[in-house]
């Protein structure tokens, strides 16, 4: 059992390389808009309120997941590099399948600020994303963050053994995942 962490900026492609690797593999795509899209009717996830619900239902997934006998889960994340809590977060849900003997893999995508702003509007995306369907607004968040906050780490930041670094700008999501696979041997 393993838990895969996918993580990197907006529309790097986190849940379309999630979804590819779940067809290649026993594992199952947690990404992570299915808890914001559960919470947002009726909290944003920008509130406090939205934001705590979010946790918590990610946590109470993780947690049952991480002391069943699934084959394991693909887990998607967007993580701030400059945030303590973010640092703090990722090692609590390591800490959460390590502590049952689970392996964990973190596989960092990156690509180009324009690759993402045409990703952002795939078919795909919105799709499984309703809180993106808004694309002007959706653009912007976009174009704000990569401004503001830091979703890709500096060479050696990642510590983890079993990390791959992986720049997706011009990879399609399935040899992405297939990379991925090949990589932990999934």
């Amino acid at each position: 059992m393993s838990l895969v962490i996918i993580f990197g900026p907006h529309a790097v492609g986190k849940m379309t390389v999630g979804h590819e690797l779940e067809k290649i593999t026993d594992l199952k795509l947690f990404h992570n808009h299915m808890t914001i899209e559960l919470v947002q009717p009726f909290f944003n996830y920008g509130t406090p309120e939205g934001k705590r619900l979010v946790r918590l239902f990610r946590n109470e997934i993780l947690a049952a997941t991480a002391k069943s006998d699934l084959p394991g889960i693909i887990f998607t994340i967007i993580w701030e590099f400059d945030s303590q809590s973010d640092w703090d977060y990722i090692k609590d849900i390591t800490e959460m399948f390590s502590s049952n003997d689970k392996k964990v893999y973190f596989v960092e995508l990156e690509a180009d600020t324009d690759t993402r702003l045409e990703r952002n509007k795939t078919e795909h995306r919105l799709l499984h994303k309703l809180t993106k369907r808004n694309i002007e607004w959706s653009e912007s968040q976009l174009l704000q963050s990569a401004q503001e906050v830091r979703m890709n780490s500096k060479e050696g930041e990642i510590k983890y053994e079993e990390y791959i670094r992986i720049n997706n700008t011009e990879l399609a999501p399935g040899a992405v995942a297939v990379l991925i696979k090949k990589r932990f041997g999934l």
